[in-house]
């Protein structure tokens, strides 16, 4: 699975122009100020604690889609190759951590890869939905931490109802018969996705809005760290401007675009200088570092490395057999077959 080298180009491109931006803007602004004394080393172990929480519930939130998804998985593996996968994603170009993911765990289970590449888009859709919706809400109040104006929010609530649009016209037309060579194709990976339209897809979103706001939390704590003073408010806002401007194509790690994106959101919030300096500079530490050196070790001392994993195959749990008995039977059966070893190829 590899994607166009032209889009990698684009990206390098991305990342390399945003850094120069970047540099070019730290070199007119003084000194850093970083931690130096017990209470800045307090904030970081702080922020360090709710990072770790935030990984283990996006962990949670992989099996539970996997589970609602019925595919046979080992919960460990959801926790473990969900550090991978972010560790992959940082040194690896175009979110290559996402394919180490479907590559370890499709040695592990009986699903095919498609079927595990869904649960991923599934996790990545509902990030995606959720910034968007705090996005929007948080400009719209005017919050700080999000540039001025609202005709951006504006702009991102008009995509949203346009794509909730489409996807009920698609799913009316569906229901009259159209799109059956188009909805087979995309059966398999879509599958995970249809789970938000069911009562088990709201807890999951809601999840998701707490995510975010643990990682604004956490960006707070850095801020403090620093002698930067934000409101709660503020902190979520800049994380949410960051996290989309990590969504632009660029090199591995988010290169420039995280970064400017930080950048942008303190400068909106009113800290710039060299306070401005220091928390993007640990930002970026405490964002990726951790996360990385563990997911390294994870992959290294739980997968062996990047050698070939023989194949492990999982039967359905007793809870995936209670979600398969609730579902209408011509869907029932489809997926009991699926669910048998050998059947998903």
């Amino acid at each position: 699975m590899r994607r166009p080298s032209l889009s990698s180009a684009a990206g390098i491109l991305v990342s390399v122009v945003s850094l120069a931006a970047v540099a070019y803007w730290i070199s007119r602004q003084s000194a850093p100020e970083l931690p130096h004394d017990a209470a800045g080393f307090a904030w970081l172990a702080a922020a360090l604690t709710t990072s770790s929480i935030t990984f283990a519930c996006r962990g949670w939130r992989w099996h539970r889609v996997m589970r609602l998804a019925h595919i046979p998985h080992r919960r460990r593996d959801a926790y473990a190759l969900t550090l991978v996968a972010y560790m992959g994603n940082t040194v690896l170009p175009a979110r290559g951590g996402e394919l180490l993911k479907i590559g370890l765990l499709g040695a592990r289970t009986t699903a095919r890869r498609r079927e595990i590449l869904g649960s991923v888009i599934a996790e990545r859709l509902l990030d995606a939905v959720t910034l968007a919706i705090l996005f929007v809400v948080l400009a719209a109040v005017g919050a700080e931490g999000l540039p001025e104006g609202r005709g951006s929010a504006a702009a991102v609530g008009a995509v949203l109802l346009g794509l909730a649009a489409l996807l009920a016209a698609y799913l009316r037309l569906r229901r009259a018969g159209r799109f059956e060579r188009f909805a087979e194709t995309i059966r398999p990976v879509a599958y995970a996705s249809k789970i938000f339209a069911r009562r088990h897809g709201a807890p999951l979103v809601a999840l998701s809005l707490v995510l975010w706001c643990l990682e604004g939390v956490t960006f707070l704590f850095i801020a403090r760290s620093a002698g930067v003073e934000l409101s709660a408010i503020a902190a979520i806002s800049v994380v949410v401007i960051a996290s989309l401007f990590a969504a632009i194509p660029a090199a591995p790690g988010f290169a420039g675009t995280f970064d400017a994106g930080i950048v942008l959101g303190l400068k909106a919030a009113g800290v710039g200088g060299g306070e401005a300096v220091g928390v993007l500079l640990l930002a970026r530490i405490m964002f990726f570092g951790p996360v990385t050196a563990v997911g390294f070790a994870v992959l290294m001392l739980g997968y062996g490395g990047l050698r070939p994993a023989s194949r492990t195959l999982h039967r359905t749990s007793p809870e995936d057999e209670e979600l398969l008995a609730e579902q209408p039977p011509g869907e029932r059966g489809a997926e009991v077959a699926a669910g048998q070893p050998g059947a998903r190829g």
